[in-house]
Formats: structure tokens, sequence, C-alpha cells
């Protein structure tokens, strides 16, 4: 309600007032709309154990082709490439899969350096689980940061550089820790990145 009432002054008011005032709405309206989705990620990072559904086969290609396809502009505006290697059927909540694949998939392609992003997804058995790698060739993070990313509202750059609410890895974690796998990161400054995450083998 708050960013709809500041939006509709914005619209009705902008440029009658002065210059101050314009700027001041533009603040409250941003202010407003990253509260707004703040709260949105907050309540999906609240109801992964909640709302969760229950576990069952689910195709890993499939949920792929799913966060792609949620991806679809964010791969035409960046001209990215996403490819993957033959991925195997696990037990999951298909949806909460796909969220974690688009928020791994997405941050390929956001972070990216000057060349166009190529984000590629593996898997393979290791052991009583399979290990899943998305991996990026985009700006890359430097290790002794690894400890914040998967924590909340914990960002590495500001607003104006990458957009988001910092929340993502951390739903991510809580999505891969609910499925009983665990996740982590591999990379170096300048050299992209892989994200790292496991989920245990039907029946071993």
């Amino acid at each position: 309600m708050i960013t709809s009432y500041l939006q509709l002054i914005e619209r009705r008011y902008k440029n009658k007032i002065d210059d101050d005032a314009d700027e001041f709405i533009g603040y409250a309206v941003d202010g407003a709309t990253r509260m707004r989705a703040m709260i949105t990620d907050l309540l999906e990072y609240s109801r992964i154990e909640t709302r969760g559904k229950p576990l069952q086969p689910t195709s890993t290609e499939a949920v792929l082709t799913a966060a792609e396809s949620n991806l679809e502009v964010a791969v035409k505006e960046n001209a990215a490439v996403v490819t993957h290697d033959h991925l195997p059927v696990v037990k999951a909540d298909a949806t909460q899969l796909t969220m974690l694949f688009q928020n791994l998939v997405g941050n390929g392609i956001k972070f990216h350096g000057k060349e166009a992003p190529q984000v590629h997804v593996s898997a393979r058995k290791e052991g009583n689980e399979w290990r899943f790698a998305v991996s990026d060739n985009g700006i890359g993070i430097e290790p002794q940061y690894f400890g914040r990313l998967f924590q909340i509202f914990q960002r590495l750059h500001t607003r104006d550089e990458y957009p988001g609410t910092g929340i993502g890895l951390a739903l991510c974690k809580r999505i891969v820790e609910r499925h009983g796998g665990r996740i982590w990161v591999e990379s170096e400054a300048g050299r992209g990145a892989t994200f790292c995450f496991t989920i245990p083998i039907e029946g071993k």
C-alpha cells in the first residue's frame, strides 16, 4: 500500500513541485519498493519448511528447464549461454529445486564480467549422494567472503552495481539443507565461480 500511494504521488506531482521534493519522493518510492521485495523474499525463506511439498522423484533436467524459462529475459538481455550435462532424477520438492537452480543460474548470469555469461550445470555421483555444480565465467568471489555468502541480507556489492535483496543464497542454503544436503562455493576473484550442492541418493 505504501509503495502504491507513493507511486501515485510520484506520477501525479512529478515536475509540479521543486527538484528536492521530486528527489525525496524518488527515494521514498525506491525504499518502499525494496522493502516490499525484501518482505516477499523473507516470506519465501520462512516457508521453505512450513510450505514445502513432500520429496518425490524429480527430474533435475526438467527442473532446470523450468528455471531457465523463468530466466528467459535475463538470458536474452545478457546474451547468456546456459548448458548442462545429463542430470539425474532425485528425491526432491520440484518447486524448491526450481528456485534453487533459478537463483544459482541467475547469479551466474547477473555477476558476469566483460564476456557474455556462460553457465554450465553438471552432476556426478559421490558415494551416497549426487554432487551438483553450477559453474560460470563471471567476476568470481574472493575466498575471504565465502563465509558471508549464505547468510541472510549479506551483500558483497552495492544495489547500484547488482540489484537484489541479499536473500537468494541464504534461500538456496535452506532449500539444500531441507533436502538433506550441503552447499558451498569454489571460486577466485576474476576466475568465475562454481556453486556446488549435494542431494542424497534415494534409498542409500
